[in-house]
């Protein structure tokens, strides 16, 4: 495997251990905003630890708007995406392993993190609800992405910018979806909870790939890009 694969993955396990993480095992001390911080923080913490070796993208859908933007090839992006995902299943793993210890956890009743829409998930948004808010915020997420990292932006303040943009978008939709705005962090944990969550990963999958996209297209033809 080369370096930036496993950078990928271990940027990504850390995304899902620490966001995901906020919520199973202390979302009822901190709430909605410290489990925000926590997805926020935790791409801070990986953008600047393993950012300089594969960028740091962490998600299918900024791996798809860098390639749209051309940025990356083909066939990296399709080891970017397989690292991702392996990383995802690795945080989930590891989370479910820790929160299993703890007397009367039961994954399907406390779940590990997943996202999900409708009768019985958080503020019970219907389908239509959950793709505009996954679509727009992972265009927007990616749009400051690519913004932060185009050539000329001052590239320390990236990893910033980058997570606290993920920190808001969380602050807004956590009711919503319990915020995807990435298919590697909805398919890790999903894949343990199984039945509801792996129904509805479709939605998980399907918006953040078209908003990602949407924001590499738009960057890549300078309507999001400074001149």
């Amino acid at each position: 495997m080369s370096k930036t694969f496993i950078a990928e993955m271990i940027g990504t396990a850390i995304l899902v251990l620490f966001g995901c993480g906020a919520a199973v095992l202390m979302g009822a001390e901190i709430g909605m905003t410290g489990i925000a911080l926590a997805f926020g923080l935790a791409i801070v913490a990986a953008a600047y630890g393993i950012g300089p070796i594969s960028g740091a993208h962490l998600n299918p859908a900024v791996s798809l708007g860098a390639f749209l933007a051309g940025r990356m090839s083909g066939a990296a992006l399709a080891s970017y995406v397989v690292a991702q995902l392996v990383g995802a299943v690795l945080g989930a793993a590891i989370l479910y392993a820790i929160a299993s210890g703890k007397a009367g956890y039961d994954i399907a009743v406390n779940g590990l993190g997943q996202n999900g829409y409708g009768a019985g998930y958080l503020g019970e948004y219907g389908l239509g609800s959950a793709l505009i808010f996954e679509a727009v915020m992972t265009f927007l997420f990616v749009t400051v992405i690519l913004g932060a990292t185009q050539e000329g932006a001052p590239a320390e303040l990236a990893g910033l910018a980058i997570g606290l943009t993920l920190a808001a978008i969380h602050l807004v939709g956590i009711n919503v979806t319990g915020v995807s705005v990435n298919p590697a962090r909805s398919f890790g944990p999903a894949l343990f909870v199984g039945g509801k969550a792996m129904a509805d990963l479709w939605v998980f999958i399907a918006a953040p790939l078209a908003g990602g996209a949407l924001a590499g297209i738009l960057h890549r033809a300078g309507v999001t890009r400074a001149a």
